[in-house]
């Protein structure tokens, strides 16, 4: 018997640069992603946060699972940079995590950099319009 649409969380099992970004998503891997992605050693993930939105340790829970494989996480807060929040700051310290906020367009070309020369890089990417 059809059990119907099955839904899934959003993920790409494996590291690969970001083709394009803008219009609210990102290309990679030959594939589309509408909304912000988290971009961790383990694979490429859909990531509830919107521009705008205050960040807060909720959201960055997969990345600390994976702190032992990262040593830069790029965090790209939409068309301009914010700071991260102290508490952040201080948690990523914490786990031996180099956290750098900057607008999304530099964390895409910046973790593709880092990508390319086999860094342990993470990126948590704000879509934006």
């Amino acid at each position: 018997m059809a059990k119907g649409i099955i839904i899934r969380e959003q993920h790409f099992p494996g590291r690969a640069p970001i083709d394009a970004y803008g219009n609210g998503g990102f290309r990679f891997a030959d594939m589309s992603h509408r909304g912000s992605i988290l971009c961790l050693p383990s694979g490429i993930y859909g990531w509830d946060v919107g521009e705008g939105q205050p960040l807060t340790a909720a959201d960055f829970e997969r990345v600390l699972a994976e702190a032992a494989e990262i040593e830069v996480l790029l965090v790209g807060t939409g068309m301009s940079m914010q700071l991260l929040p102290k508490e952040l700051r201080a948690l990523f310290r914490e786990s031996r995590i180099s956290a750098d906020s900057m607008s999304t367009g530099a964390a895409v070309r910046t973790f593709n950099i880092l990508l390319g020369e086999d860094r342990a890089a993470a990126a948590a990417l704000v879509a934006v319009e």
